[in-house]
């Protein structure tokens, strides 16, 4: 043991749970990287819903996938232990994976929710057993490293998987590219069958204590009425208004059922005391100022897939075509009217050559905004596909990690670095960057409606909105096991992913309005605000934030 000290050896354990998260990570990211383009499609076999619906659906998904963790953290915590719970969990996923796969919306439905209970038994507890093992006495000044290590593993998975995907509903259909999530799980459970011998030893179950909340009075205090106030706002809106509040029964329901759990989190706070209280006060204010910062990141699946989708250039020179198209299909899309058989808004009638009305489907909706004169006329054109987009992220993530990591390593020896309240002020602002490039590619050309940007805009908006990433996402967990009293660190956990369900679902409920926004720069500047406001609010606290951390833990 005392050699691992000297000469900064990871256990094997490390690199065993890295390969069973990037593989865990690739069918995610697959399966919503795909998710609203396969749900919007009507060319090639996708679903052909609404694009308000569509977002309605894919936010839904992601607010709900974020909740699931607190109870599966919990459950694990009290009763299944970790390793069983991670099994679970990747066996529903595995078999939601499986399920998308088929046809028909029941499937389809009933596949989101496997996933999302699976998810739930999966995400909290493999960095638990992570943690774990590394707090170990002779392993923990390794602790740090060892997670940007694990953290390396979940964006090269985001990386690979938007290319397999891309290539297997080029090439085979959708069905396809979700079962491929289906099978990169597999390989991750496998990985964990066969080295168990590794991974046993951070399988250990916290102790309940005597102040302990019982899972029954959690689901008593906290979930039952979610489910209530969740029904009202199914039927309330509708009833009393005649329409929804927010877009949809979904969207009213969801806000609904985010109040009895705000009003549990408040109730704790001011029930609480002394350094407790300002412990709680601080979390909650974090919280609340990251909603913004959750939206603005899940627009990846969200608004800027649609962007990518409609209004980004993405056609593949004759070059690229020829280099990649001889190893990797790519998308091919033509202006040519094509023959149909059922009805949507692209299909309009017109004579064959014996004078008979048939339908046909105009150009492919890639053309929509190209000016005629640009079109193919009548040949096919190669387009990169939308979701190689989201692998721009997870790309800078690798990349900017390997500068900042040294970067902060430096200010820290020096005294230099900021504080953990001043990055997440910084993370506000940068997202809020993020945004405004957006604005300005919208400037770019004369009009969205008839023009399409250049994709050099997405990558400059990834690449400013990785940055903030950087500065926030890896420190929101390790900041609630600072501040949160003992007896509430799980249930202050629960309010660090109820404000990462909460921002996933405002960005579903924002994209299903899109079309509402007839001057899609005010889409992005609502985001520019937000953030900028966030930021602010953070820095008048800063000093108090500041000293509650440091109150709690001996540094800021």
């Amino acid at each position: 043991m005392n050699e691992q000290v000297k000469t900064g050896k990871h256990p094997k354990s490390l690199y065993v749970l890295f390969l069973i998260e990037m593989w865990e990570r690739f069918a995610y990211y697959l399966m919503v990287g795909i998710l609203f383009l396969y749900l919007t499609d009507t060319a090639t076999g996708g679903k052909g819903f609404s694009q308000n619906v569509g977002a309605d659906i894919v936010g839904s998904f992601i607010a709900l996938v974020y909740l699931t963790p607190f109870i599966g953290g919990l459950v694990a915590d009290r009763y299944l232990g970790y390793i069983k719970s991670i099994f679970l969990g990747g066996a529903l996923m595995a078999a939601g994976y499986f399920c998308l796969a088929l046809p028909g919306n029941t499937a389809m439905f009933a596949a989101l929710t496997l996933i999302i209970v699976g998810n739930g038994f999966f995400k909290p507890n493999i960095s638990t057993v992570l943690g774990n093992i590394y707090n170990r006495e002779d392993l923990k000044g390794l602790k740090d490293n060892a997670y940007n290590i694990f953290y390396m593993g979940i964006n090269i998975g985001a990386f690979v998987c938007n290319f397999v995907a891309a290539y297997l509903r080029n090439k085979y259909g959708w069905g396809y590219a979700f079962a491929a999530a289906g099978v990169g799980l597999v390989i991750g459970l496998i990985i964990l069958a066969t080295n168990m011998k590794e991974v046993k030893v951070g399988d250990v179950k916290k102790p309940v204590q005597a102040e302990d909340m019982s899972l029954g009075q959690i689901f008593g205090y906290v979930f039952v009425p979610a489910l209530i106030f969740a029904f009202i706002g199914w039927f309330a809106p509708t009833k009393l208004f005649g329409g929804s509040m927010m877009g949809s029964q979904a969207n009213d329901a969801f806000i609904f059922a985010c109040l009895p759990l705000i009003a549990f989190y408040v109730s704790l706070w001011v029930k609480a005391k002394g350094q407790d209280k300002r412990g709680i006060g601080a979390l909650l204010f974090i919280f609340a100022m990251s909603i913004v910062f959750w939206t603005i990141y899940n627009q990846n699946s969200t608004g800027l897939t649609l962007w990518a989708e409609k209004h980004t250039d993405r056609t593949a020179s004759e070059t690229t075509a020829k280099i990649t198209g001889s190893i990797f299909p790519l998308q091919k899309v033509t202006d040519t009217p094509r023959l149909v058989n059922k009805v949507n808004e692209y299909f309009v009638d017109v004579k064959d050559d014996s004078g008979k009305v048939v339908k046909v489907m105009g150009p492919d909706p890639y053309f929509n905004n190209v000016p005629k004169d640009q079109w193919p006329n009548g040949k096919d054109v190669s387009l990169i596909n939308t979701e190689l987009f989201q692998s721009i992220n997870p790309l800078f993530i690798v990349l900017l990690t390997l500068i900042f990591v040294p970067l902060f390593d430096y200010l820290r020896k020096r005294g230099k670095e900021p504080t953990t309240a001043s990055k997440f002020g910084m993370a506000s602002f940068i997202a809020g960057l993020s945004a405004l490039v957006m604005v300005f590619a919208i400037m770019s050309v004369p009009s969205i409606y008839g023009y399409k940007t250049s994709p050099a805009w997405l990558w400059g908006t990834y690449f400013v909105f990785t940055v903030s990433e950087i500065f926030l996402s890896p420190i929101g967990l390790s900041l609630v096991s600072k501040l949160a009293p003992a007896r509430l660190t799980a249930l202050m956990m629960g309010g660090w992913f109820l404000s990462t369900s909460i921002g996933g679902k405002i960005a579903g409920v924002m994209t299903s309005f899109w079309d509402d926004f007839t001057d899609k720069k005010m889409f992005f500047l609502i985001l520019v605000v937000a953030a900028f406001v966030a930021g602010i609010l953070i820095y008048a606290r800063l000093r108090s934030l500041n000293a509650i951390v440091k109150e709690k833990t001996g540094s800021a």
